[in-house]
């Protein structure tokens, strides 16, 4: 493995700056969903109708699946600079990091008591994969961040509808009694009925949930791929990396559009057959759930992280040749918080939108200007924060409790 020893300064800022912006981007989509809990009414005003439905879809097609997936691949980037750096000490750091895995699993326990669609938990046991494959050549970890982008559960999936029965849904969870169950207590239950419930049925039903919508092969790919941009120093400002990321944009851009189109074209196409003009052709397996469902899983994941890929190219072009450096260095400080700002974000949300708090009851609008509102406040408080310390409050706990609860091997 490539060992760098050497990190540019303006390479931490520009992933902390991205980072940053990551996390502002879920806080804003978690807004319009309430946390989770969906309960929006109607605005009486049309212009507020129209201003909802642009904030909704805008908000999904720019942030949906894009916003966690960056925070993925900066995972994967964290991972390989403290790898690396305790190689220098003479270090493995790869037990350490699986301990350090079981206290994010005990961060995302935390969040998951107020916020049951948090992600942590997920990071947790997919991050496990990291220490597994760190060993590897380049080229293999990008063979394997390849195929487990291209989902091989949904390709199974496919296979098995295709060839063995169409009918049959396999390698699937059911999680709707929990989902339920969750979405009751969050809507009429107590602090502790909703603390109860997340704990539980919310985490059953996020994590299958997760493994349905393709998260976890998704996950490991991007946790693989950020590592390997840490190797090859991807991040950093020079005129080949420049050359490297306009070729990942233009090639992003290139399979976006056509990606995007077929998840719409594909289930129209069928929907125009009736079951009796579907009957023995290849267009009767499109009208079945148990092969659409897997085929389009995969196309919209694609499609997805190729405009994250879009996102995270514009904001590295953005930072290093452009004036939108000075406010992209204005986040940096939330993006290097961003434990500390994603689990207060759970439990602002919770106590503004839950029963057990204020449970308002507020319009796709009035929810992401309340959270911009927010949003603000937190940068600010985390530049005040930052200007006396070198880590956020839960940075600091997660950090002091990896590297003094295990002998240093």
């Amino acid at each position: 493995m490539q060992t760098n020893t050497h990190l540019s300064s303006s390479r931490i800022e520009v992933v902390d700056a991205i980072r940053g912006i990551a996390v502002a981007m879920i806080i804003l989509l978690h807004s319009i969903e309430h946390f989770n809990l969906y309960n929006q009414q109607p605005p009486a005003l049309p212009l507020l109708q129209l201003s909802d439905q642009m904030i909704w879809d805008g908000l999904w097609f720019a942030i949906g699946g894009k916003a966690y997936a960056i925070f993925a691949l900066l995972f994967g980037f964290s991972f390989y600079i403290m790898d690396s750096n305790a190689a220098r000490r003479g270090q493995d750091f790869r037990l350490r990091f699986c301990w350090r895995m079981f206290l994010l699993f005990c961060f995302g326990c935390l969040n998951a008591a107020f916020f049951c669609g948090e992600v942590l938990v997920l990071y947790s046991i997919v991050g496990i994969i990291l220490p597994l494959v760190c060993r590897l050549k380049t080229r293999t970890l990008l063979v394997i961040a390849g195929i487990f982008m291209l989902q091989p559960v949904e390709w199974i999936k496919m296979f098995y509808a295709a060839f063995v029965d169409s009918q049959a849904k396999i390698l699937e969870f059911d999680y709707y009694d929990h989902w339920n169950i969750s979405m009751e207590s969050l809507s009429t239950g107590t602090f502790l009925d909703t603390l109860r419930t997340n704990l539980w049925d919310g985490q059953i039903f996020s994590l299958a949930w997760a493994w349905g919508a393709g998260r976890f092969f998704q996950t490991a790919s991007l946790f693989i791929i950020g590592m390997v941009a840490g190797r090859q120093r991807w991040f950093e400002d020079n005129p080949v990396n420049r050359k490297l990321w306009a070729r990942v944009l233009a090639i992003a851009l290139l399979l976006f559009f056509p990606l995007y189109g077929l998840s719409s074209l594909i289930p129209d196409f069928a929907r125009q057959f009736t079951p009796e003009e579907a009957a023995g052709t290849s267009i009767a397996l499109l009208k079945t759930s148990s092969f659409m469902t897997p085929l389009m899983l995969v196309i919209n994941s694609l499609h997805k992280c190729c405009f994250m890929l879009v996102i995270v190219t514009s904001l590295l072009f953005a930072f290093y040749t452009t004036r939108l450096s000075r406010p992209m260095r204005f986040i940096m400080p939330y993006g290097r918080m961003s434990l500390t700002n994603y689990i207060s974000q759970s439990i602002i949300g919770s106590f503004i939108f839950y029963h057990w708090g204020l449970h308002l009851n507020l319009c796709d609008t009035a929810s992401a200007l309340l959270f911009v509102a927010i949003l603000f406040i937190q940068i600010l408080v985390c530049r005040w924060w930052m200007k006396s310390h070198t880590h956020g409050p839960l940075e600091w706990a997660w950090k002091k409790l990896t590297y003094s609860l295990l002998p240093t091997a």
